[in-house]
């Protein structure tokens, strides 16, 4: 991983709210859920995600959007930019949306996730496609590889 990888910078569409991350990226996935079609405007939602040590908001103030449920989204106040992700039960982690960090075009997506959603045009480079999410149990394997690959 490239140090421009480990600490990066990124921002909401009007910069009111902006953020960092000094960790390596865990892994980068697609996600075509319906849900993720709906909040992005568009076929799939990109994130990369990241040990919650390693991420801090340092400006702005902050809006929960989505569901309101156990898994929290978080949006610019301003402008509404979808940032990040906490899931539910996953304290330890960030699911960063990758194209709001300043180097959005070193995050492709290592994962697809709900491809039985997808819009039937839509490819990405992925690695692996899942018709939901993976099981906990490849998870371990999924990091371990992403890890491995060259960049």
């Amino acid at each position: 991983m490239t140090d421009s990888n480990r600490h990066t910078t990124g921002k909401c569409r009007c910069g009111q709210v902006q953020f960092e991350v000094n960790s390596e990226p865990l892994m980068t996935m697609a996600c075509h859920c319906t849900g993720c079609q709906r909040m992005t405007a568009s076929a799939f939602s990109l994130s990369t995600l990241h040990l919650s040590n390693g991420f801090k908001v340092t400006l702005g103030e902050l809006v929960i959007g989505g569901l309101h449920g156990a898994t929290r989204h978080y949006f610019c106040g301003n402008c509404m930019s979808w940032l990040f992700t906490r899931p539910e039960g996953m304290d330890d982690f960030v699911n960063v949306r990758s194209t709001m960090m300043d180097n959005a075009q070193s995050f492709s997506p290592f994962i697809e996730t709900y491809t039985d959603e997808k819009l039937p045009w839509v490819t990405t480079p992925a690695v692996h496609r899942f018709n939901k999410f993976p099981s906990p149990e490849q998870f371990p394997a999924l990091l371990s590889e992403f890890a491995k690959r060259p960049n």
